[in-house]
């Protein structure tokens, strides 16, 4: 059954079917297959149970938030403020590029969004400055990886609402597993700049200078201080701070910076409902599925297998990882997360990993695949802008994935990483 529900699924999504379509109809093909078709007579109640979690509501309210503050043109002042920051340092505007990504992190939780946003912005600019047009390409489309990992993130949102996780927790997980990925990043993107002698500020910015800087982007920087505060403060749930963040991304675009109109919201709502129809839609039919693997005791045959090569949760958890990382090359993040987390999260739980803990390893994991070719959401997004191939790309981009598979062993064999921030505001 595992393996005619694996084929199943494979032949659809070559064939062309969506993901979201694609787990329906394998749903349906493993029930006929199983000879059991008093399963489809709850079809109707699992598909709604998918998505009826008060909890992803925070999801659509976040995305809203991004593109409003998205569309106030905060990016300029991000990646000025990034620059006077770290421009002094060999190879400045890559730097700044990563820096840039960390804080726009906080702000779409995103990291399509974070790759055309600065993308379109950074990449001509360091181009110009003399950098290689694949190796800017590169460092935007691995820089944006750190956008679902801080706070907030949508990625986060759904697996805490699927799996039980608490989503302040996950927030709270996120942010030293982002920034540890922004400094293996610099680090690489210093040893690369000294090897091709990329171009650095002159001189390194006064006091006076990154004070004036940092008042401009200082309504930008404030929306995760607003998120992350309130819900670890306890002044309000994900959710809550998510619907406070549109609120004020509303008023920072339509009365501080007054670059929204009343026109533009259509589009924000309409690109919204799109991108939740598509999640909704996989999140119902992942939630048939994991039904029907449950019910099939697949979960636990796989973790009876895993437990037979290895006891120790370390060498499972290196295997859970190295399955993740091939998944990631080839599906999308959503859907592998909504598949495997069922599987996965259980048999971690069960070795003694903290929930929380294999949460942080999971998104991490899952999130280098939108860099990975062949089916990288951010290659794709920074070769539109540059009009250079994937392959050319993924050239450039190997030593940076590299730093961040560093990056997630690290993650998974030191706790502390990820559990420090949580367990210091109680909230594990």
């Amino acid at each position: 059954m595992p393996l005619f529900i694996g084929v199943s699924f494979a032949v659809l999504l070559i064939v062309g079917v969506p993901i979201g379509f694609s787990l329906g109809v394998t749903s349906l093909l493993a029930i006929y297959k199983s000879n059991m078709p008093v399963l489809l007579n709850i079809l109707p109640q699992r598909f709604f149970a998918g998505i009826d979690m008060f909890p992803i509501m925070a999801m659509p309210f976040f995305m809203i938030a991004g593109d409003l503050m998205n569309r106030c043109r905060i990016t300029e002042s991000l990646i000025e403020f990034s620059n006077v920051l770290v421009g002094h340092i060999r190879g400045g505007l890559a730097h700044s590029n990563i820096l840039a990504s960390i804080f726009f992190a906080g702000i779409t939780g995103a990291a399509v969004a974070d790759s055309a946003a600065l993308g379109s912005t950074l990449i001509p600019a360091m181009k110009k400055d003399g950098y290689d047009e694949d190796f800017s390409a590169a460092i935007t489309a691995a820089s944006s990886v750190i956008g679902p990992i801080i706070p907030p993130s949508t990625i986060m949102v759904i697996y805490g609402s699927i799996m039980g996780v608490s989503i302040a927790g996950l927030f709270a997980a996120g942010i030293i597993p982002g920034i540890l990925i922004g400094l293996l990043l610099m680090a690489m993107t210093y040893i690369i700049s000294l090897k091709r002698n990329y171009p650095k500020r002159e001189t390194r910015a006064k006091s006076n200078e990154i004070w004036r800087v940092f008042k401009k982007s200082f309504l930008a920087l404030i929306l995760p201080i607003i998120i992350l505060g309130g819900i670890l403060g306890g002044f309000f749930t994900p959710t809550e701070a998510a619907a406070v963040a549109v609120f004020y991304a509303f008023f920072i675009g339509f009365f501080v910076t007054r670059t929204l109109k009343i026109s533009d919201l259509p589009d924000i709502f309409l690109n919204c409902a799109k991108s939740t129809g598509v999640i909704f839609l996989l999140m119902s039919a992942a939630s048939i599925l994991s039904f029907f693997l449950a019910s099939e005791r697949i979960p636990e045959l796989l973790a009876s297998a895993m437990m037979g090569i290895s006891k120790n949760p370390l060498v499972i958890l290196f295997l859970i990882n190295i399955i993740l990382l091939i998944v990631g090359m080839f599906m999308d993040i959503t859907a592998a997360l909504l598949i495997l987390a069922p599987i996965f999260h259980p048999i971690a739980v069960s070795m003694g990993v903290h929930p929380l803990h294999f949460a942080i390893i999971m998104v991490v994991s899952l999130n280098l695949g939108l860099m990975t070719p062949p089916l990288g959401a951010c290659l794709f997004v920074v070769c539109g802008i540059t009009n250079l191939t994937i392959e050319q790309v993924s050239k450039q981009i190997l030593p940076f994935i590299l730093m961040e598979i560093v990056a997630l062993f690290l993650v998974t064999f030191l706790p502390a990483i990820s559990m420090s921030i949580p367990r210091l505001f109680g909230l594990i």
